[in-house]
């Protein structure tokens, strides 16, 4: 597994240990968690697949 390095204002780990404390897990584990929850929320489209797919739909509705 990769590490990364990252600056993060005092305050602001502050919050995160106390959560991840809170949690009974790791920082880690907690910020991947985040991250994954941003990604599925924050989907980036591909505009190829969805000019494809509204052509696609385009001919089922001629």
């Amino acid at each position: 597994m990769a590490k990364v390095l990252l600056s993060i204002p005092d305050k602001f780990l502050n919050q995160i240990d106390e959560i991840a404390n809170n949690e009974q897990r790791t920082r880690s584990e907690l910020i991947r968690e985040a991250l994954r929850t941003y990604m599925k929320r924050n989907v980036v489209f591909d505009v190829k697949k969805t000019s494809s797919d509204a052509e696609l739909l385009e001919n089922l509705l001629d």
